[in-house]
């Protein structure tokens, strides 16, 4: 693993310097503190160089408030935790789609926020798959957010652990086991691949319950997910400029009408350094998804790793190096060392960040009036 540490002693190597220890490093004097500051502005370099490194790519969603406009670009654990500040935003893949209803329910570790109503058997965690929730002779339920009258799309996956074909009840309604909305079964036929439950249902209250049960003892049902949202599909936000925003549906966007407000269709960033959407949402259960590139973490501590995979850290190296003999006044074997870093760049960027290109087809379908086109 290419740490701190171990970079700036490659540099030093090659200068033939003393190298550092992880006792001493912080305490470092002279050109070793000279070549740990290389070594972070070789880090800059390549990724200012490189944007779109596929170790700085994150993604994020935001949930709309019906009402609101703008929104924050990403930053440290906002909106969600684990985000980062970014540093470049791919507009082109932002998209709407309904938000999920339900918390856990792909039991990707646990099969916690989920509450169990006790049978014979038992329900648990299962690590099959990317993690299940076992049952036997047992239910599981988990309450969840609705406006009533709404209509609202449900999945649930299955997989019979014992081939014996029992059904897993699946209930949707106002209370744990209510059936009010929905009562349906689930029965696994292809044991291997499990069976899939896709339906609809209509909510008659502000809060609903989900559950599911597996009613017998002789065989083990394994859920593989539940998913509940909306009943509306995903849909590609067209991005436009700001000036083509203020121009074409500002007016609309900013009047004081309800009947302004729907499903947004467009996405902009907003001089302050947020996003806007336009129409402004009329709901608050759209789930904004977006694409982008993180701000890299400078090296700090001995042991810390720099965000680029271990097979181009003599890329950095080398950077450093050039940096080094600079200092020095060495300007031959600074040249060198540039030549091989701009080598280097170009390799990584051929391999990690360059886009595959393909043939399309951009005609337009023209039809013909007479001597004239239409």
């Amino acid at each position: 693993m290419a740490t701190y540490l171990v970079l700036a002693n490659r540099v030093l190597n090659a200068l033939n310097e003393v190298e550092m220890t992880s006792a001493n490093f912080s305490s470092s004097r002279g050109i070793q503190t000279s070549v740990k500051n290389f070594v972070n502005r070789s880090l800059h370099d390549v990724y200012n160089e490189l944007e779109e490194l596929p170790s700085l790519h994150n993604e994020t969603y935001h949930i709309t408030n019906s009402g609101q406009r703008e929104y924050s670009l990403p930053t440290s654990n906002s909106p969600v935790s684990g985000d980062k500040q970014w540093r470049k935003i791919d507009w082109d893949t932002v998209y709407l789609k309904p938000k999920e209803l339900v918390t856990n329910g792909e039991f990707t570790s646990n099969i916690t926020s989920w509450t169990t109503i006790a049978g014979s058997g038992s329900g648990a965690y299962n690590s099959g798959g990317n993690g299940r929730a076992r049952l036997n002779d047992y239910a599981i339920y988990q309450s969840f957010s609705t406006t009533k009258d709404a209509e609202y799309r449900i999945q649930v996956k299955a997989f019979d652990s014992n081939s014996t074909g029992q059904a897993l009840k699946v209930q949707v309604g106002t209370a744990a086991e209510g059936t009010q909305n929905l009562n349906t079964t689930l029965t696994v036929e292809d044991f291997g691949d499990g069976a899939v439950l896709d339906t609809t249902f209509t909510a008659t209250a502000q809060t609903s319950y989900i559950t599911v049960n597996n009613t017998v003892t002789t065989t083990n049902l394994d859920v593989d997910y539940i998913r509940i949202s909306r009943n509306t599909g995903p849909k590609k936000l067209r991005y436009i400029s700001y000036d083509d925003y203020i121009r074409q549906y500002s007016e609309r966007d900013k009047a004081n009408l309800s009947t302004s407000q729907g499903e947004p269709k467009y996405i902009y960033k907003t001089q302050s350094g947020k996003f806007g959407l336009s129409p402004v949402p009329d709901r608050n259960d759209y789930s904004i998804v977006i694409e982008y590139w993180k701000e890299h973490t400078e090296l700090s501590a001995h042991g810390d790793t720099p965000d680029l995979d271990d097979r181009y850290a003599d890329l950095i190296v080398t950077k450093a190096r050039y940096y080094a003999y600079n200092l020095r006044s060495d300007p031959e074997h600074a040249m060198i060392a540039n030549k091989e870093y701009e080598d280097g760049l170009k390799r990584l960027q051929k391999d990690l960040v360059a886009k595959q290109e393909y043939m399309r087809d951009e005609r337009v379908n023209l039809r013909h009036y007479g001597r004239g086109i239409m």
